[in-house]
């Protein structure tokens, strides 16, 4: 995201705009001008097998970004398909390891324009335990855009997950939830040097500032990421629990315009893709633009920003409704929580802050990611600040730290869903919970408050959330300490002296 009203002025901009075509191998018609094209729909048959060393493997999803088939009980397949596709690839199966070059992973093999026959196999590799228990991290937005940025990325973010990810050992993998640079194509090879450090395999979600920017079409604007990293959207499986990447930046012409957005092509393929998956099991979606978020409700919006949610998000809820599904977000540099029936959202603040400004996104969150570990369907988590242990969960400021409640200490905890519970003692008394309001994290406020600040990007402004919490101590308070309780029974304390 480049910032918080960015397209706010698109709101009629989707009243115009019909389904997309599939990505197109386009074809000059030479008895035309130059700039005629023609799309080729000759069609392509796709044979191999997927195999560990020699012996098939039955009933693995394949596919052209289309039509999906399952492999037979020798593991091969049959896919017809045309020349529109441009990968072949599979959904990964639970108990062997992810293929993956220097850790960004390898699912799938291009399609060579013009050829109408092809043979692709795919050889996997058993993994030496079970992974029903395995654990997973989520970057969002590194968002480089200079050497100096890629130097911090290197030098602190990926050491930082590397560290993290040994303690958790071999059943562990990442996702890059998008804008993974910042328009500046060059800096993906730095990216990719961070995910190797990383040491774990990582699969990539395409943002909009991943986005090749000249494009006329959404169609063409993921040639560079796709060059680099394969298909904008696919499926996994780790122990248990189904994992789909899906493409929800949907190009609407340059400079920079976009909405939040997921084309029928896509919907078609994710409807096909879960009926793979048994009813009542967990699924993880990775997209870039929030599904949904309170953005319009904090700041007395009579819209939603176009650029800033999923416009059709109804259809992906209703797709994911026979399952406990989590979305993971990135995107709005914050730290959001959004519950939908069956459906937990999970917004992340930036691996890059507020763009490389400094310790923290607007919102107050600390640069980092999401961790989150699993034990069958089940999910536990917490956000990960670079160069801090995971306890550091929440920031507590002293009375005067917000202009117009002079009189109160606030906390800010970034994680925070309405399960948890914010506790504050005076002088070793409970005094009760400390009430949520929504407001402006102060450390934000003195760092990024005004159009001088921060000096390296003076546009970025500190942004509303929700995850404040207040409480107003007596004149006799000495000592004031803060209980926050997380929805897993995790504790964490901090204590000020008044």
């Amino acid at each position: 995201m480049f910032r918080r009203k960015f397209l706010q002025s698109l709101g009629l901009v989707g009243a115009g705009l019909g389904l997309p075509l599939a990505p197109a191998v386009l074809a000059v018609d030479t008895t035309q001008q130059p700039s005629r094209h023609k799309l080729s729909l000759a069609p392509l048959v796709i044979k191999g097998k997927v195999h560990q060393r020699g012996t098939g493997l039955a009933g693995v999803p394949v596919t052209d970004g289309y039509n999906i088939v399952l492999t037979d009980k020798a593991g091969k397949y049959t896919l017809e398909s045309n020349a529109t596709a441009e990968f072949v690839y599979i959904t990964l199966p639970r108990g062997y390891a992810f293929p993956n070059q220097k850790g960004v992973a390898q699912f799938f093999q291009p399609i060579k324009a013009g050829t109408d026959r092809m043979t692709a196999d795919f050889e996997l590799q058993k993994l030496a335990g079970d992974d029903t228990k395995h654990t997973f991290m989520v970057w969002a937005d590194p968002q480089m855009i200079n050497k100096k940025d890629c130097h911090e990325l290197l030098t602190s973010s990926a050491p930082d997950l590397q560290a993290l990810a040994a303690q958790y050992g071999p059943n562990t993998f990442a996702i890059g939830c998008g804008d993974l640079v910042w328009d500046k194509h060059e800096l993906f090879e730095d990216y990719k040097k961070a995910v190797e450090i990383a040491g774990v395999p990582f699969f990539q979600v395409i943002g909009n500032h991943d986005m090749d920017l000249t494009a006329r079409t959404d169609e063409g604007s993921a040639q560079t990421f796709k060059s680099l990293f394969g298909p904008t959207y696919y499926s996994f499986n780790r122990g248990e629990v189904h994992y789909v990447v899906l493409d929800n930046v949907f190009f609407i012409g340059p400079p920079k315009k976009y909405i939040g957005y997921l084309t029928e092509k896509q919907l078609q393929w994710l409807e096909q893709d879960l009926s793979f998956v048994k009813p009542g099991s967990t699924v993880v979606v990775a997209l870039h633009i929030p599904v949904d978020s309170g953005e319009k409700r904090r700041n007395k919006l009579k819209d939603e920003p176009p650029g800033g949610v999923v416009s059709n998000r109804a259809e992906l809820y209703r797709l994911l409704k026979p399952f406990t599904a989590h979305i993971m977000s990135g995107h709005t540099h914050v730290c959001e929580k959004i519950f939908n029936e069956n459906t937990i959202e999970h917004t992340h603040g930036a691996v890059c802050g507020a763009w490389w400004t400094g310790p923290i996104c607007t919102d107050g969150s600390p640069s980092g990611y999401g961790v989150y570990e699993v034990n069958g369907g089940e999910l536990k988590w917490y956000y990960k600040s670079v160069g801090h242990d995971r306890r550091h969960q929440f920031r507590l400021y002293p009375k005067g730290s917000v202009a117009n409640r002079p009189e109160e200490i606030v906390a800010n905890v970034w994680n925070w869903d309405p399960q948890w519970k914010v506790a504050w003692f005076e002088n070793g008394a409970r005094q009760g919970e400390m009430q949520q309001q929504v407001g402006l994290d102060p450390l934000s406020v003195k760092l990024h408050g005004g159009d001088q600040l921060p000096a390296k990007h003076k546009w970025v402004e500190p942004t509303l959330t929700d995850h404040l919490f207040f409480a107003r101590p007596s004149a006799g308070a000495k000592e004031i300490r803060i209980e926050v309780t997380d929805r897993f029974g995790q504790v964490y304390t901090d204590t000020l002296t008044v």
